[in-house]
């Protein structure tokens, strides 16, 4: 999601949806974005890195040949999709009608350009296209990351569209096979916040989070990254997900047993 502190969504009654979500799943309540604008948060939350990114420019400016968690999972033999919704074709380069390339960190990633290709993809809706057949057909990837279009994320519609957004595909997926089977965690998370403190909600989704858990360690992107590095089986933290000061977010959510194969 894009562009909302903390105290604008958490607690909020434009918000009902998420925040009945975060009562019966985990929140994590000390967690940071990285930086301001967009595009360098997103690349960290990949990578481990902004890599000096300080600007929403397109991959014909950031050309980045540098380890990211698509390529981890390339390499390991692993599937992953980006899900982007209103983007017109595959691995979108450019900025189209509601969808933005720099909410899309695949397509800036040179070493994957070939997967990005077949891999990442127009998201559809909760009933026709990839991810909705995907669900269907108990076909997840190893990894996905879900991306809405300008006006669901928040960013130029209110919270409220945002959270209905939230509602409908939120609901489509713990109501799936693979989420019933043990084997998902969902991670609902927002680029940036508004103000220098750049803090940000964060929910926790999965069958083994206790209802109602709440964690005040301080955690960031990075930590998301680590985290997920860690329920994938990879050994290898990037950048600064593999920091010893990043906190890795699974004891806290008693994700331990929510291994995506």
């Amino acid at each position: 999601m894009e562009n909302e502190s903390y105290d604008q969504v958490i607690g909020s009654r434009s918000a009902p949806f998420l925040n009945r979500l975060a009562a019966a799943c985990g929140l994590a309540t000390d967690y940071s974005a990285i930086s301001h604008p967009s595009l360098p948060n997103y690349i960290a939350a990949t990578s481990g890195n902004d890599w000096g990114i300080s600007d929403d420019d397109p991959p014909s400016a950031h050309r980045l040949a540098v380890a990211n968690i698509f390529s981890q999972l390339t390499a390991a033999g692993m599937t992953w999709r980006g899900y982007e919704e209103s983007m017109p074709a595959n691995c979108g380069q450019t900025d189209s009608g509601e969808y933005a390339v720099r909410h899309n960190p695949a397509a800036y990633y040179t070493n994957v350009a070939a997967r990005c290709a077949q891999w990442d993809v127009p998201l559809g809706t909760t009933t026709v296209g990839a991810l909705a057949s995907d669900l269907r057909r108990n076909r997840l990837p190893a990894f996905g990351f879900i991306t809405p279009n300008l006006c669901d994320d928040m960013h130029d519609c209110p919270v409220e569209t945002g959270d209905g957004w939230l509602r409908r595909w939120v609901s489509a997926i713990v109501n799936s096979p693979a989420y019933r089977s043990g084997a998902t965690c969902l991670f609902i998370t927002f680029d940036e916040g508004t103000g220098g403190g750049n803090q940000v909600g964060t929910v926790v989704v999965s069958p083994s989070t206790r209802p109602g858990t709440r964690s005040s360690t301080p955690f960031s992107h990075y930590s998301l990254l680590k985290t997920t590095e860690q329920l994938l089986g990879l050994k290898r933290y990037l950048a600064h997900a593999g920091d010893a000061s990043t906190a890795g977010m699974s004891a806290a959510f008693h994700l331990a047993q929510t291994v995506a194969g």
